[in-house]
């Protein structure tokens, strides 16, 4: 037997002993039992079970398990008669939430369950209410973005909508989308583009392009991932387990076109300027030290609303919308205009279109 295995046969062993004391003790004040009876015996958490059989990462196992035995000892420690029912409810919260599995592996009950914590969190921690959903992917439906650079006029509309919608952190000043300014006559130089510009727009001799995740049906950013925090939905939408994601950042330098950003601190959302609707796999407070980037606004677009880009642009410049129906807007532009999407040699094959008219 390895080194490497030895330790995790060592850290389960550990684990099994806090759930066999965490169900054993004496008294008629100990509520660890549905029927307040030592001999009971917990459901298997299928978290651990993801944990220690997630064959990809056993580093990542490990350090999420130890960091699960540290919060388990807090909630050993609450088998004791506990006064504030609030702490204890949220001690238990804690437990569950640092065994709960990837949310791609999850049944849908566990979703609504880890879900359901995550909201009464808010609500102990804030005494404020929170509409979070783990709505899935609508059957026959693929989304595809297009952007139109002939009406583009560089005004980032989209992108403080998408900053609010999405509650990026307003410390860094995290952005999803980048407008990039080109110069006529040098074509699609980013090199030579302003992402930050601040002059009366639009300038003349200039046009304006946007990008954000283009939500590849190839995406290098998925195959690298050690963790598989990250992955395709039916949907097309690629999305991020935030609690599964360990900051490697290999998707960040797997992605050709730049469409991921990374925590270095905590994210900073004033109270009174938190988007509420949230989803798991959205705008949901994130955390120090994860990826995140566009989701296609998916707590919008499953609803049936566009992105708040597509929403908030005064122009009219960017289409949204259901590949897979013929007769939605975004199908007849990749019908009608002569589109391209950036790197097709690359075979990513980005759902995210330019054209001009």
């Amino acid at each position: 037997m390895s080194k490497s295995e030895t330790r995790r046969f060592t850290l389960k062993d550990i684990f099994d002993r806090f759930r066999k004391d965490s169900n054993s003790c004496e008294g008629g004040d100990c509520h660890c039992g549905p029927d307040q009876n030592p001999s009971h015996k917990p459901e298997k958490q299928d978290g651990f079970e993801q944990v220690f059989n997630a064959p990809q990462n056993r580093r990542s196992s490990l350090k999420k398990l130890t960091a699960s035995l540290l919060a388990g000892a807090g909630a050993v420690s609450a088998c004791n008669p506990v006064k504030d029912d609030k702490a204890k409810e949220k001690s238990q919260i804690s437990w569950e939430e640092q065994f709960k599995g990837n949310y791609k592996l999850m049944t849908e009950e566990e979703k609504k369950a880890t879900v359901n914590r995550l909201v009464r969190s808010y609500e102990l921690r804030t005494g404020k209410a929170l509409n979070m959903s783990s709505k899935g992917p609508e059957k026959d439906v693929l989304f595809g973005y297009a952007f139109n650079i002939s009406k583009c006029k560089g005004y980032m509309d989209c992108i403080n909508a998408c900053v609010e919608e999405n509650n990026q952190d307003r410390d860094s000043q995290m952005q999803y989308i980048r407008i990039h300014e080109m110069e006529d006559g040098n074509g699609l130089n980013f090199g030579k583009s302003k992402d930050n510009y601040y002059h009366e727009v639009p300038a003349q001799g200039h046009f304006y392009m946007g990008t954000q995740c283009f939500h590849c049906e190839d995406a290098p950013c998925v195959k690298v991932c050690p963790t598989q925090a990250t992955w395709q939905e039916k949907d097309g939408i690629v999305v991020v387990d935030y609690d599964w994601c360990v900051g490697c950042r290999y998707c960040m330098a797997a992605c050709p076109y730049d469409g991921r950003r990374f925590n270095w601190s905590e994210p900073n959302v004033p109270e009174e300027e938190l988007n509420k609707n949230q989803h798991y796999l959205g705008n949901r407070m994130r955390k120090k030290g994860v990826v995140e980037k566009c989701t296609f606004c998916i707590q919008r677009s499953r609803e049936g609303a566009n992105p708040a880009c597509v929403e908030a642009c005064p122009t009219g410049a960017r289409i949204f919308g259901n590949l897979l129906d013929p007769n939605s807007t975004i199908r007849w532009v990749l019908e009608n205009k002569k589109v391209f999407r950036l790197k097709e040699d690359l075979g990513t094959e980005p759902k995210f279109w330019y054209f001009m008219d």
